[in-house]
C-alpha cells in the first residue's frame, strides 16, 4: 500500500538540510530503485522552484511500504529527522488516483 509522508521543517532549517541531504537522497534512491518510490521532495519556503536562502518549509515522500508501522519506522529514520530538520513528521495512508498506477 503507499502511504504519505508529510514532513514540517523546524524554522531556518536550511543549513541542517544541506548538511543532511546527501544520506536522505540516499534513502530516497534506494526506495526509488526498489519500485517503490511514487514521488519525492521539498515544500519551497517561497513561490518559486529555486527558493534561496528561504529555503523549505517541509517534504513529502508517498511511497509503498508493506504496512502503516513500517512507512512510520522508515519516515523516523531518516536523515533529517536525526539532523533535526523536521519538526514533525506524519504518515497516511494514501489512494493513488491520478495518474492511475501501473498495475
Amino acid at each position: 500500500m503507499l502511504y504519505a509522508i508529510i514532513a514540517v521543517d523546524i524554522p531556518d532549517s536550511l543549513e541542517r538540510r544541506l548538511e543532511a541531504r546527501p544520506a536522505h537522497l540516499e534513502r530516497l534512491r534506494e526506495l526509488h530503485d526498489a519500485g517503490r518510490l511514487v514521488l519525492a521532495g521539498p515544500h519551497p519556503a517561497i513561490d518559486a522552484a529555486d527558493p534561496g536562502s528561504a529555503g523549505f518549509t517541509g517534504s513529502l515522500v508517498v511511497a509503498e511500504f508493506a504496512d502503516l508501522d513500517t512507512a512510520r519506522t522508515w519516515a523516523e529514520a531518516d536523515p533529517y529527522r536525526a539532523a533535526g530538520v523536521y519538526a514533525e513528521v506524519e504518515v497516511r495512508p494514501f489512494k493513488q488516483v491520478f495518474p492511475p498506477p501501473a498495475d
